[in-house]
């Protein structure tokens, strides 16, 4: 389950409650495109906003609506006991895994962390995905820290950040983390502008913020990384090398035609782009994201619908 294009999907508010009639469009909109699991309220679900009567909720509609497309659901909290109550709530909705990230008021040190690892996968038989998402928890994973967790019992994936865009020092990053973990821990990208990168790289899977509300283009990228080689079995091994430039290659062309998309996530952030899209085409309530955060003003709103236009993704 822990391979391919997993898609990320808001949780959509309106009038300062979870839009459930949205939500669950995004939702089976996703179990109609093909992507290989659905991540609900991971940072683009704004999990971290919401109470836990209404994650619990969001974690059951979730799966019901995913037409048998496992689901993986956001455990995240400040406090553990918080954590494992959320785990209760994803293993009561049928969740298929957990993408568990470390909150915090306080720094954490990497014994904290290890620490709450610990303790999930101590109490649940749900396999765990390891979020390392500096940029909203402020605490970064070393490799080191990566290969203590890994040996914990249930560990199936790893969500990094971003890699180099040199091409031999995303190999290099890859292949130093592959190098610590156990063979059945997979090893996901997220940073939708490098997830071509990452992909060529040897990373397993996809964690996609994009993907969440427009899969197509995501699938685009993916299938071109992943496409099988013509070449028969004799000539595979002689041939792979240039087989996996050429799917680099494809990948890298499919993820550039999406520049401009790149840029609006660079410059507003994904989350308030994603969303202003969402609304754009109507799968999301105006003002979807719960206050404080507020979205794109109406400058940023027409430069995301000029680049709807402009990629033909409306």
């Amino acid at each position: 389950m822990f391979t391919g294009l997993s898609a990320f999907p808001l949780t959509p508010l309106k009038d300062d409650s979870v839009d459930e009639a949205a939500f669950t469009g995004l939702v089976q909109r996703l179990a109609d495109s093909g992507v290989d699991s659905i991540t609900a309220l991971g940072s683009t679900g704004s999990y971290a906003y919401l109470t836990a009567a209404e994650r619990a909720r969001v974690a059951q509609l979730a799966v019901e609506h995913a037409g048998g497309v496992p689901v993986f659901v956001g455990v995240g909290a400040l406090r553990t006991s918080h954590v494992l109550a959320n785990v209760r709530s994803a293993e009561a909705a049928g969740a298929a895994g957990i993408l568990l990230a470390p909150m915090s008021y306080q720094p954490l040190t990497d014994d904290d962390v290890l620490g709450l690892f610990r303790s999930v996968t101590g109490g649940t038989d749900l396999p765990v995905i390891v979020y390392d998402n500096p940029g909203t928890t402020h605490f970064s994973f070393s490799t080191e820290l990566y290969a203590r967790i890994a040996e914990l019992p249930g560990i199936a994936s790893i969500k990094i950040p971003g890699v180099p865009q040199a091409a031999a020092k995303a190999r290099e990053r890859v292949a130093g983390i592959r190098a610590v973990l156990p063979e059945h821990v997979t090893i996901g990208i997220s940073g939708d502008a490098t997830a071509a990168d990452g992909l060529a790289a040897g990373c397993d899977a996809w964690y996609s913020v994009i993907a969440g509300t427009l899969p197509a283009p995501a699938l685009r990228i993916l299938r071109a990384a992943r496409a099988d080689s013509a070449n028969t079995a004799d000539e595979a091994d002689q041939a792979d090398r240039a087989h996996q430039t050429d799917r680099a290659a494809a990948a890298a062309a499919e993820s550039a035609r999406l520049a401009p998309l790149w840029q609006l996530f660079a410059e507003f952030g994904s989350l308030r782009v994603t969303a202003a899209i969402a609304e754009q085409l109507g799968l999301a309530p105006h003002a979807s994201l719960p206050l404080p955060l507020r979205g794109l003003d109406s400058n940023g709103r027409t430069r995301v619908a000029r680049v709807l236009e402009e990629l033909r993704l409306a």
